[in-house]
């Protein structure tokens, strides 16, 4: 996997030579030392996945991602010191683009090993994540989507990854305060920024935004994020459940698990959108809501950070309604009128 490394600090240089150098098919193609460097190397040679900082000189992380995957696109994971500190950083990165981010490994004292694992297994997920892309399973043949049982909200059900954050900013800014349906988002994010972006989005709109606590039930004008280590489910008796299983599945959260669960459970009315995102988590799911009767929108290519999942939902034939990110918090409010 050929790698390129963005950072302007020598000893971060050197703990993320000494860490790759861990992994014999990991081969460093390049070091930049600011983001206009980088955006030059990308063009020169793109390579598979750049490490890239967030502040720097002359150009920051922020910017350099934008920059980059505008012009030569390419798998971006931000590494920088103290990502706790520089969330907000974080969330724009993975607005724009980046799939995930990490603490810079150091170079003290201990198992250079064990302080590079965490580096190291989001590196091996992504590069997962590159092999298996554009092949999303067929989907399973599940229940019909008939309307029965006592009143219950519209469920708008919501997936996500790269790009993600700037995309369900600007979706849930567009929808009132009185938006009668529940909403749940899963978005690929670490863990350690899951109820960070939940807070995050809360100010971005008129709607509460919250981090499911894996036993809650739907509410009208409520919104739901999934947490970051945990895959959620809808259960039987339509309430949200959270959990590690499966432990091998290449992502967590999936989308895919979601949405299933919503196509086997949710016996009410249902709308389902996937957003932009690299690989095509969310696809299968997607069309198997579609087949029964769901209303289900992609997200187009011009508005999408990466064209990966919702692409991949247009080949499955999975959307009713491929939408410019603008338009699809008023498709909506239209459906669920």
């Amino acid at each position: 996997m050929n790698i390129g490394i963005v950072n302007d600090s020598p000893l971060a240089v050197e703990a993320l030579r000494r860490a790759l150098a861990l992994h014999t098919d990991y081969r460093i193609s390049w070091v930049a030392q600011d983001g206009e460097q980088a955006v030059e190397m990308c063009a020169w040679q793109t390579p598979e996945l750049v490490l890239m900082d967030l502040i720097m000189p002359r150009l920051n992380g922020i910017e350099a991602t934008r920059r980059i995957m505008a012009s030569t696109p390419c798998a971006i994971l931000v590494v920088t010191v103290d990502i706790g500190e520089n969330a907000q950083g974080v969330y724009e990165a993975i607005g724009l683009g980046a799939l995930d981010a990490v603490n810079t490994p150091t170079l003290g004292g201990g198992d250079l090993r064990s302080g590079a694992a965490p580096l190291l297994d989001k590196i091996e997920r992504i590069r997962r994540q590159l092999r298996t892309q554009g092949h999303p399973p067929l989907p399973t043949a599940l229940p019909s989507l008939a309307s029965t049982g006592p009143a219950a909200p519209p469920l708008v059900a919501i997936g996500a990854s790269a790009g993600g954050p700037t995309a369900l900013a600007t979706l849930l800014h567009g929808l009132p305060a009185d938006f009668a349906a529940a909403l749940v988002i899963v978005q690929h994010i670490d863990a350690a920024f899951a109820a960070g972006m939940a807070q995050w989005l809360d100010k971005q709109c008129a709607l509460p935004v919250r981090l499911a606590d894996g036993s809650d039930s739907l509410q009208p004008g409520t919104v739901l994020l999934a947490r970051g280590d945990q895959h959620l489910r809808l259960t039987p008796a339509g309430r949200l459940l959270s959990s590690p299983e499966p432990h091998d599945h290449l992502y967590r959260p999936s989308i895919d698990i979601f949405f299933q669960s919503v196509a086997q459970h949710w016996k009410h009315e249902t709308l389902a959108v996937l957003l932009t995102g690299m690989g095509s988590d969310g696809a299968a799911g997607l069309k198997t809501l579609h087949d029964q009767g769901a209303y289900t929108i992609a997200q187009d290519q011009r508005t999408s950070a990466v064209y990966g999942m919702p692409k991949a939902a247009a080949d499955l034939g999975a959307a009713r309604a491929i939408l410019p990110i603008e338009a699809i918090a008023p498709a909506l409010i239209n459906a669920c009128h």
